[in-house]
């Protein structure tokens, strides 16, 4: 008997499930080495380091783990080798503890630790508020029990600041400080912003336009409101009245209300953070002051509170994530030997509802 030929479309043989598409390769972490070998995570790292102060025991149950998991360390942990304990440190020079919980900080050490992720570092926050914790963080930075700190809000007269340049570990500074010294640092365009917001209300019609300082000891702070000044100055003006207060909300609302009493026809605020924006605009609103029509405001940051207050802030962005990455970058340079040039990036005045473009 003949064999029927095939039907159309078949292959000749017996018709079975598709082939299953080969899974995408996933390279295996650090995290899930230090999990079967039952060990932490700066253990499991120290381990493939192989750094002297991991017991026999755990090292080989990390080899092992590691073995069976396929785990090789990521190209950039390898550039680390000289890495012995696999972690850094960020400190923040701070003596106003809730000013940790702002929202910058958030947002930058997101940043930072999208990097050391990657380098398989861990990374331990220290808020050197206190005489205790600060005489912490120097005894830190003469030890070797870290692998790099990097220092926030650096302020001036620091005596960290004097410390950490003649320390042997690797240190970055994530904003320049105002003194001398921190020859390695990230900051942003502070100077550059400020210009540009006062510009921009300038180019409004705006001419009794005064300024929310920042404090005086913080490099960020003295940068924005030269910047201010220096805008007013090209246009032949002189800034209505200045107020400092800390980047805290009520000081800045404290703030807004003295100027208002000394210069009550002022007609616009630059405020050197969005935070302190928002303050001002509370002052305002309670003053009987309508924004924008009696009084413009603008902000430094762009916040989500920028978004959120009524009007939306106009402001000047800085880009929180890339801050951090750049510190945490800097940072693994100079572990691996290189000496970083210090990196200051761009900003981008936002407009919004509290200072409209001139129409």
């Amino acid at each position: 008997m003949t064999p029927s030929p095939p039907e159309e479309g078949s292959v000749g043989h017996a018709a079975g499930p598709p082939p299953e598409s080969p899974q995408p390769y996933r390279r295996p972490t650090l995290d899930e080495v230090a999990r079967r070998a039952g060990v932490s995570r700066s253990v499991a790292s120290r381990a493939m380091n192989n750094t002297r102060d991991v017991s026999r025991a755990k090292r080989d149950a990390v080899k092992q783990a590691a073995a069976e998991l396929g785990y090789t360390p990521h190209a950039s942990a390898r550039a680390l080798a000289t890495s012995r304990v696999g972690s850094v440190v960020l400190a923040v020079l701070d003596e106003e503890p809730e000013h940790f919980g702002e929202p910058f900080f958030s947002q930058v050490v997101v940043g930072i630790t999208t990097v050391l992720t990657a380098a398989e570092l861990d990374l331990t926050l220290v808020l050197a508020s206190t005489r205790e914790s600060r005489a912490r963080l120097e005894r830190l930075l003469r030890s070797h029990e870290a692998d790099g700190v990097m220092m926030m809000a650096p302020r001036g007269e620091e005596t960290l600041v004097a410390v950490a340049d003649s320390s042997a570990m690797p240190v970055v500074f994530g904003g320049r400080p105002l003194r001398e010294g921190g020859g390695h640092y990230v900051d942003v365009d502070n100077r550059g912003g400020a210009r540009t917001a006062a510009e921009h209300l300038i180019a409004t019609g705006r001419e009794r336009i005064a300024a929310l300082r920042g404090p005086s000891d913080l490099e960020a702070a003295v940068a924005r409101h030269r910047g201010f000044t220096e805008a007013l100055a090209v246009a032949g003006l002189r800034a209505e009245g200045v107020e400092a207060a800390d980047f805290s909300f009520a000081d800045a609302e404290r703030a807004m209300t003295r100027l208002l009493s000394a210069h009550p026809d002022l007609d616009a605020v630059f405020a050197a953070s969005d935070t302190m924006a928002a303050g001002a605009l509370r002052a305002l609103r309670a003053h009987g002051r309508s924004v924008p029509g009696d009084v413009a405001v603008v902000g430094f940051d762009d916040l989500a509170i920028a978004r959120q207050v009524d009007p939306p802030l106009t402001t000047v962005r800085q880009p929180f994530h890339a801050f951090g990455q750049e510190i945490a970058s800097m940072l693994l340079r100079e572990m691996t030997g290189a000496r970083p040039s210090p990196l200051i990036l761009p900003t981008e005045l936002v407009v919004r509802d509290s200072a409209p473009a001139r129409g």
